[in-house]
This record gives C-alpha cells, sequence and structure tokens, in this order.
C-alpha cells in the first residue's frame, strides 16, 4: 500500500524527521564488569580523559561532569587535567607516572578514551505525494500536474565511540569497562552528560557503585 502524503503534512513530517535526527543518542555498545570489584567509598578516584588537543574542550567536559557524578556517589575524584595539566603524563615511565599519582593520594584511575570520531553520510529516499485519483477531466488534470515528487537528500551524522576504564591501583586490576555510541551530540558537554548518564546507569546496575 502506498502512502500518501498531503501538501500540509509534508513539512510537518520533515521537520518531525529532521528534528528526530538531530537529537542527541548515546548507547552502550558492550560493558564488562568484575563480580567481585567495586569502587569503594574509600577510594580516591583520579579521572583523566584520552582526547588529543583539537578535542580539548570534550576533555575538559568527560573529566568534569564524571567527577561530578563520582562525587555525587560520595566517591572522592579529581580532574587530570585540573591536576596536572594537559601534559602531565607525557615523556614519563610508568613508574615515575603511577608515582606522581599516588603522590597525591590517588589509588584508582578512571580513563575516558575517544575511539573513534566520524562523520558517516546516508541517503534518504524521496517520496512520492499525491493525492486521490478522480473521474473527472479537471480533477484528473489538476491531481497529476500538481503530483509532487519530493528529491532524496543527504544527511551527515556525527558519530563518537568512547571507552572508559576503571583501574585499582592497590592490585594494577581493571574493575569495569565499557564502550559506547553517541550520535550528533549537541555539544562537548551535551556529550559528557549523555555519556555519563548511560555509564553511571550502566555501572548502578552491575553493582561497580553502589546505592
Amino acid at each position: 500500500m502506498k502512502k500518501i502524503l498531503f501538501p500540509g503534512r509534508i513539512a510537518v513530517f520533515l521537520l518531525f524527521a529532521m528534528l528526530l535526527n538531530a537529537c542527541n543518542s548515546t548507547k552502550i555498545i558492550s560493558s564488562w564488569a568484575d563480580p567481585q570489584g567495586t569502587i569503594d567509598k574509600s577510594k580516591k578516584v583520579l579521572v583523566i580523559g584520552l582526547m588529543g588537543a583539537k578535542d580539548r574542550s570534550l576533555k575538559e567536559n568527560v573529566e568534569n561532569v564524571t567527577v561530578q557524578n563520582l562525587q555525587a556517589h560520595g566517591i572522592n575524584a579529581g580532574s587530570a587535567l585540573a591536576e596536572y595539566g594537559p601534559k602531565a603524563f607525557e615523556g614519563l615511565s610508568e613508574a615515575q607516572a603511577l608515582m606522581k599519582i599516588r603522590n597525591k593520594g590517588y589509588d584508582g584511575t578512571f580513563t575516558i578514551a575517544l575511539l573513534d570520531k566520524t562523520k558517516e553520510k546516508s541517503y534518504n529516499p524521496g517520496s512520492m505525494t499525491y493525492w486521490p485519483r478522480t473521474y473527472r477531466f479537471w480533477g484528473y488534470y489538476h491531481t497529476m500536474y500538481a503530483r509532487v515528487y519530493e528529491p532524496g537528500y543527504y544527511t551527515v551524522t556525527n558519530k563518537f565511540i568512547l571507552e572508559a576504564n576503571f583501574y585499582s591501583l592497590d592490585n594494577e586490576k581493571l574493575i569495569y569497562s565499557v564502550q559506547t555510541k553517541s550520535l550528533d551530540p549537541s555539544s562537548p558537554q551535551a556529550l559528557a552528560t549523555d555519556f555519563n548518564k548511560r555509564l553511571f546507569e550502566d555501572m548502578i546496575k552491575k553493582g561497580v557503585i553502589k546505592q
């Protein structure tokens, strides 16, 4: 059965499709948690955003929002960017970096890495718009003349893949890991906020953070 779209509804339909496409959406691709592992409230956690210089704003927002959420759950946390600056661990060995972190009292690290940032181009096929057929000459002529073919169009989607890992520095053990996919965030702040919402929902569900 063909779908009939009358002129007054075409603009509404296209506007709705554009708004729907513009909405930010973050989904979890995969996640894993140590069945015995939790982020204890006695720990001090360093949040480290692993993003390049071009994504400095995202790094700041991700670290700050994650720190705020950890603190809201009673966990002492700090931002690596605020604590050490953008090149704090550059050129250091593993032992030197760990010593630098532990000297500030941190015994856990929460790394958040930007694994991928791409633009995906997709084609949306056009649709035929027409009025019901009539058997009167002028009605038929008007219908055929007014038949409109809505051309197809391309849309570009911005995709971000983020990975978060929590490590306990007491035993050098991975406690939790998650990968997420976000589409068309309106800003670095929006991406950081939506990412954290999914992140903490999953950590609570898996018992990594206790309510």
